[in-house]
């Protein structure tokens, strides 16, 4: 049998990456204290370069190569260039964040590197075992970094938490995936589709392993009742770190779910799309519940990353190739406001104060009421408030999921984001209403840097949502 080499040009931005990860990695033990900043700045320069590189090669056509084991879409693209240009704006916040805190390490931006490499493979993969090289990627570079900070024992016990359910949750996927091997014989998801199309595969071996890889893909997204991990890790990482955790992953993980459950398995959407629903019903109602009794501003967003989850799931069971896009859209739009809720957390925050409590906002109006606004346009985003991006976000995935014949879905969904706009608005109302605390912690003066980064990704949702449509047509042509 002879050997055909596969084609390289596809994965050209990945092979890049991984290149230059690799020598800066290098580079970074080589480095003297004067060249500190050296690292952060060749990271920033690698991302833009591997944005280019996906920019400029932006694939119209699915280009499969390495023997069916990588795909290049439109709708991989699409994923990688707001992966890129989230991470650049998480560096960005992080960089003053880990001087601010006395522990800037060039390793947080290799390792984050690292974790956009394996976002990428993700992305891209088209196989079973190309998913799980991309998964293992970003998991292990995420592990690394919540436990960054050693002379902390939250952040430690973070870590530990996060390690041992990743790889419960990681068992799980791989066990699924041995039974969807064994059922099928191909690990291809394009020959898994067909065979399973067949007709003639053990339907209940498959309903198994469609449980395993369900209960996996629902724990990277952080879904009910697999989410315990969610609220501990985001409060407990250094809020940098949670930063990264909560939006460019987010994106990657929504690509392996669509890549494994509607490019996989389209002929079960009977089997998983009711395991979806019920994971969505789960986690809309804590996403919204839970929330109400959250003081912690950090652990609030990780409880709404959960409702936003739920919410991003409806499009997927709407099971069609506009719900999907729906889904595409809300996860995008989701990962940018996520980044503007930490961001601006991480832009407060100073030595001895981590701003990380609701508490502290009291009186922000009053202290900066520039920063104050931007914080008003982050949570009325995140509530689905018109004309924020959010409430489009919203619609699209309600408008899809009643589409399917889900209304009573839809009007759930609808009763819990009443629900959780109480405790976005309680933000709001902190931030104009009430007085500060004697003992407040005070603003002080962030640099132009962050404060341009910050109001550029809060203004950013008000002008999406005044005009969403050149977002939701570029989501709905690449699927």
């Amino acid at each position: 049998m002879n050997f055909v080499l596969p084609s390289f040009t596809p994965a050209t931005p990945e092979i890049v990456l991984l290149v230059l990860t690799s020598l800066l990695l290098v580079a970074d033990s080589f480095w003297s204290k004067r060249s500190e900043f050296a690292t952060y700045y060749a990271s920033q320069f690698i991302l833009l370069l591997v944005g280019a590189l996906v920019l400029l090669s932006f694939s119209s056509q699915p280009e499969v190569t390495f023997h069916g084991g990588f795909i290049r879409d439109a709708f991989g693209d699409v994923l990688k260039l707001f992966i890129v240009v989230l991470t650049i704006f998480t560096f960005l916040f992080s960089k003053e964040y880990l001087l601010q805190n006395k522990f800037y390490q060039g390793e947080y931006f290799t390792l984050g590197l690292f974790g956009v490499l394996g976002m990428f493979v993700m992305v891209s993969s088209y196989n079973l075992i190309t998913l799980y090289l991309g998964l293992e990627i970003m998991s292990l570079a995420i592990y690394a970094m919540v436990a960054m900070r050693k002379d902390n024992a939250l952040a430690l016990e973070s870590a530990m938490k996060y390690f041992v359910l990743g790889a419960l949750a990681t068992g799980m996927l791989l066990y699924g995936f041995s039974m969807l091997y064994g059922a099928t014989g191909t690990i291809q998801f394009d020959a898994m589709a067909q065979q399973i199309a067949s007709g003639s595969i053990d339907h209940v071996v498959l309903s198994f392993g469609v449980v395993f890889v369900v209960i996996g893909l629902a724990f990277k997204l952080g879904a009910v009742p697999f989410h315990m991990w969610v609220p501990d890790v985001y409060q407990g990482a250094p809020t940098s770190v949670t930063l990264y955790i909560s939006a460019a992953p987010k994106l990657a993980a929504f690509a392996i779910l669509y890549r494994l459950l509607v490019e996989g398995m389209p002929g079960l959407v009977a089997d998983w799309q009711t395991l979806i629903v019920m994971i969505s019903i789960l986690s809309l109602l804590v996403g919204a519940v839970v929330t109400l009794v959250q003081e912690n501003l950090k652990r609030l967003l990780a409880y709404s990353a959960i409702g936003h989850t739920g919410f991003l799931l409806l499009g997927v069971i709407a099971a069609n190739p506009d719900g999907y896009s729906a889904a595409l859209f809300y996860v995008i739009v989701y990962a940018i406001t996520a980044v503007a809720g930490f961001g601006m957390i991480v832009a407060l925050a100073r030595t001895g104060n981590e701003f990380e409590m609701i508490a502290d906002f009291k009186g922000m109006n009053k202290r900066n009421p520039w920063l104050a606004l931007m914080m008003l346009f982050i949570m009325f985003s995140m509530a689905g408030i018109p004309p924020f991006v959010g409430f489009y976000a919203k619609v699209v995935v309600i408008e899809e999921v009643v589409a399917a014949g889900f209304t009573w879905l839809a009007v759930l969904a609808v009763v819990t984001a009443v629900i959780s706009a109480f405790y976005y608005l309680k933000v709001v109302k902190v931030m104009y209403f009430d007085e500060p605390e004697s003992n407040a912690f005070k603003v002080e003066p962030i640099s132009r840097q962050l404060n341009w980064a910050v109001s550029l990704l809060a203004v950013s949702l008000l002008i999406l949502g005044l005009m969403p449509s050149s977002l939701i047509t570029l989501t709905y042509a690449s699927l």
